[in-house]
């Protein structure tokens, strides 16, 4: 008897997935837990495997396509045996739905849906190529090696739609660039790595562009995290009555303890200041639980642990990883694992339990030498803090002019569950742990 195989619901957000890419072709023989197919979720690619043993006697979708959770994107059964195209069998079980949206849907402590009618959303694009959009970095990744050794022949070659674009309108040979996306995709900052020099050597020249040569505009189809990101911040910015707090903080002692603790570290893991602030907020929190909260409708849920969300850019937007029980850590164990937390978010390898049940999130862009700025609250959150940049100021201390190295805090809260004097009280004790950083080994 033929088994449906189903889009799964594979973490608890999920409402859809775009199959990334067939790992089993029709005919091929599968047996339980063997890799079907690559799906781009809400926040990760994940595995989709086969819940049953026998053949992939079909595949019901194409590479690149979108299709709702619970809708049919194959069969397996016995080879030979005859299923209906569009997944209809009358005979066929449903294991897939069973197990998998089952177990997601009571990990996010809902109920299990109901499957609704089948429906495919197909790419915008006639290939089957992997979809992804091209957006501006905002945590650096390691720099790509742009040209690499030529693919073995007859050997795809992973790319996005959009590198795609680019080489065949640059003349660049996709078999020598190697790529920095995930699994090795080629993407656009990878191609943008490839200067003239680096065409010539495959043997290729370039006609000159001239601007009426150029295209008027590009499409740019959007990712499952963009949509996310794009849901989630209109749930947001508009219904919640959102205020600012911003303060400034001297940091020459925060910088001289990390000059101090990285000196002795060696060749151990060196603290970032990203480090020492994500440590700060975690134990003012622990002393400002009103702070540390959640907004659900009918009541305020207040948090006695700290699960620190911070805000991590991924190649199609932005992810936040979560440290949780971060109140309970060290300094060394909060950089170790936020170090981790990031890198496995770029690869878009993150479990479902290590990017949801944050309780209050941090997003930094000091490193890009931006001074000040306002974050969106991550609902059911009730605040974001924003981190400027640490730069050189003149001040006033004791009556004399002196230069001092300061950083601007911006705390975004939801004033349904935080008051404005909360909120100040928690940011006066943010800033007296990082301007007395032996509070950070109490």
């Amino acid at each position: 008897m033929a088994t449906k195989v189903v889009m799964e619901a594979l973490s608890p957000t999920m409402e859809e997935g775009r199959l990334v890419e067939w790992k089993k072709q029709e005919g091929d023989s599968v047996a339980v837990g063997d890799v079907l197919a690559e799906v781009e979720t809400d926040k990760a690619v994940m595995e989709l495997v086969a819940r049953s043993n026998g053949t992939l006697l079909k595949q019901l979708v194409p590479a690149g396509a979108t299709v709702p959770v619970s809708s049919p994107v194959g069969w397996i059964g016995q080879a030979g045996e005859s299923v209906d195209g569009g997944g209809t069998a009358e005979k066929a079980s449903t294991v897939n739905s069973q197990q998998s949206t089952g177990t997601a849907q009571q990990s996010a402590g809902t109920a299990p849906k109901a499957a609704p009618a089948p429906e495919v959303k197909p790419g915008p694009t006639a290939a089957p190529a992997k979809q992804e959009t091209e957006p501006e970095q905002v945590v650096p990744a390691s720099p790509p090696t742009a040209v690499a050794e030529p693919a073995a022949p007859g050997v795809r070659v992973k790319a996005s739609p959009l590198a795609r674009k680019i080489a065949a309108e640059q003349g660049v040979d996709l078999t020598r660039v190697s790529g920095s996306g995930p699994e090795g995709r080629v993407i656009k900052r990878d191609l943008e790595a490839v200067g003239q020099a680096d065409r010539r050597t495959v043997g290729q020249t370039l006609p000159p562009v001239r601007p009426s040569d150029l295209p008027s505009f590009t499409d740019v189809p959007l990712s499952q995290i963009r949509k996310t990101i794009a849901k989630r911040l209109v749930q947001s910015i508009g219904p919640i009555p959102t205020f600012y707090l911003t303060t400034e903080v001297d940091m020459e002692r925060v910088a001289e303890a990390r000059e101090a603790l990285n000196a002795a570290a060696g060749e151990q893991g060196k603290i970032s200041y990203n480090d020492i602030v994500l440590k700060a907020v975690a134990t003012a929190l622990f002393q400002h639980p009103a702070c540390n909260a959640w907004w659900q409708e009918d009541h305020v849920r207040i948090w006695h642990t700290v699960h620190l969300g911070m805000a991590v850019a991924v190649e199609d937007g932005l992810l936040t990883p979560v440290l949780a029980h971060a109140e309970a850590k060290s300094l060394r164990e909060i950089s170790r694992l936020s170090r981790e937390l990031a890198q496995r978010a770029r690869e878009r390898k993150l479990k479902p339990e290590e990017y949801t049940g944050s309780t209050f999130s941090v997003s930094n862009l000091g490193m890009f030498d931006i001074e000040h700025f306002t974050a969106i609250i991550n609902p059911p959150e009730a605040g974001i803090l924003a981190v400027g940049s640490i730069a050189p100021v003149a001040v006033v201390v004791n009556g004399q002019v002196e230069v001092r190295r300061r950083m601007r805090l911006t705390m975004s809260c939801d004033h349904r569950v935080i008051d404005g004097a909360t909120g100040a009280q928690f940011l006066k004790t943010l800033k007296l742990v990082l301007e007395n950083p032996l509070a950070l080994v109490w």
